[in-house]
């Protein structure tokens, strides 16, 4: 199975004692499978805790789990799939992309906790809130 990764969920995995992070935290240490996402949960993931507090716990485990998925580049046709993406379901640029990124990926399911952007009525992929895990 490939999993592909949102932005929200990383962070929950990586704040200690978050009640959702433990079900995606239990996705890197018991399950098989891929795990991927898009490039730019580098910056989006990465960029306040390492400008804010760069030798912080949160900020070592989000790097941690970062360095355990398949980051996938937003190339030309996965941009073109986000522009698609951001037109038939009203998303942000940045939500779109990583939406793309999965898709483009063949991804078998999409992680978030962004019920308003994501709902489960996407046909592309399947969604997943980290509470039905």
């Amino acid at each position: 199975m490939i999993t592909a990764f949102d932005t929200d969920v990383l962070i929950y995995a990586a704040a200690e004692g978050h009640p959702l992070g433990a079900r995606i935290i239990e996705l890197f240490q018991n399950e098989r499978g891929t795990r991927i996402g898009s490039v730019l949960l580098l910056t989006e993931v990465l960029a306040k805790p390492l400008r804010d507090h760069p030798e912080s716990a949160e900020a070592a485990s989000l790097i941690s789990l970062l360095s355990r998925l398949e980051l996938r580049p937003l190339d030309e046709p996965t941009s073109r799939l986000t522009l698609a993406l951001a037109v038939r379901y009203s998303l942000r640029a940045v939500d779109a992309s990583h939406l793309a990124t999965a898709i483009a990926a063949g991804a078998d399911r999409f992680l978030t906790n962004n019920r308003k952007d994501f709902p489960q009525t996407i046909t592309e992929i399947e969604i997943v809130y980290p509470d039905e895990l």
